[in-house]
């Protein structure tokens, strides 16, 4: 049985480049907070509230929104509202829909999953087209496309706008709504120079992350028109999301929109200065080029290592890097890590991969 942890639990190694939900909220932000005028937001009177999903909305061109508890939230909500029971959802073969969310399209929205198999977490709309299935009394019915951008399995990859537009012509060709799983949208903004309303315009659903990149505490705002946000908040309703005075958390939104977006283009400078030492270290394997936002992935299998081992040691130098799979990494960069921290990972990848098996 695994029970919670009492009293102190562990503490959080100082470079702490395992997500960029690490990220703590800084000091003006948590005034912010602290300031804010609340309400029942659950009744729609928290003002705050109202303000950040007003201002989410109109910086993703959409009618409205709804401030949800999590982005994991924010998804399933969506796959609930455009998706029937035994339907199924077109998503990346990598999507985090489909890894990471415990199994949530089935478990709430009785949905099936069909996946394609993108280029870094990317696809086509003739591929899209090609999974689409044909009319059967047999068959599960087709009813959403979905879409991540940044692809975090992709390594953080953006998706060109032409190719995001061709999807949604495709989907709407076919009758078929588009979501876009937006957590790091903005890194994808500020990576691209394409407007968030731009990325946004394809989709009929859409939202932010407000814990990772912008450096919230806790939230995501999923965006959308008038009808498919009435039907959000009966399903946030439904599941759980009622969060009554959460102008104290809004607030923290409110502060990272009007002040943390600008300097995402810092996290995606400290992630290529990563990415470039880790390339020339023996034993680690990556392309630098792959580099367009915040993640670097690399592989660690020349050092004879396994992701586990070379997470493991990494630990006596304060830093932490997270497993993605047997040998692979992901290092993800974040408004808590300036470029000193990052030359001390680089330099305690470097002592790790000296020191294993294959180079001992």
């Amino acid at each position: 049985m695994v029970t919670a942890p009492q009293g102190n639990g562990p503490t959080a190694p100082r470079i702490d480049l395992h997500s960029d939900t690490c990220s703590l909220p800084t000091a003006a932000m948590r005034a912010a907070m602290a300031a804010a005028p609340v309400g029942n937001e659950q009744s729609q009177e928290d003002p705050t509230v109202n303000e950040l999903c007003a201002m989410t909305a109109t910086l993703l061109g959409k009618e409205a929104a709804i401030f949800l508890p999590s982005g994991t939230m924010c998804n399933e909500i969506a796959y609930r509202v455009w998706v029937d029971h035994g339907e199924e959802i077109i998503l990346d073969a990598s999507s985090h829909g489909l890894h990471f969310e415990t199994g949530g399209p089935a478990a709430l929205s009785g949905a099936m999953t069909r996946t394609v198999a993108g280029d870094r977490g990317r696809f086509t709309a003739e591929q899209m087209v090609a999974a689409i299935r044909p009319a059967s009394r047999h068959a599960p019915r087709t009813a959403l496309v979905s879409v991540e951008n940044t692809a975090n399995m992709g390594g953080g990859a953006v998706w060109p706008l032409a190719q995001l537009q061709a999807v949604g012509r495709a989907a709407r060709e076919h009758g078929l709504p588009l979501h876009m799983d937006g957590a790091r949208l903005l890194n994808a903004v500020v990576a691209s120079g394409v407007s968030a309303a731009d990325f946004a315009a394809p989709c009929d659903s859409v939202w932010i992350d407000l814990s990772k990149g912008l450096g919230c505490p806790v939230g995501g705002v999923l965006a959308g028109d008038g009808d498919f946000i009435d039907k959000a908040w009966r399903f946030k309703h439904q599941f759980g999301g009622a969060m009554r005075q959460a102008g104290i958390i809004a607030a923290a939104g409110v502060h990272a929109l009007e002040h943390h977006v600008d300097r995402l283009a810092e996290d995606h400078a400290n992630a290529q200065t990563l990415a470039q030492g880790l390339a020339g270290i023996d034993g680690l394997d990556l392309d630098p080029a792959t580099v367009e936002t915040n993640m670097v992935y690399f592989d660690v299998a020349k050092t004879g290592l396994t992701g586990a081992e070379f997470s493991a040691a990494l630990r006596p130098h304060e830093v932490r890097i997270s497993a993605m799979g047997p040998t692979l990494m992901r290092a993800v960069t974040h408004i808590d890590i300036d470029r000193a921290m990052i030359d001390e990972a680089i330099s305690a990848s470097a002592a790790v991969a000296a020191a294993a098996p294959s180079r001992a």
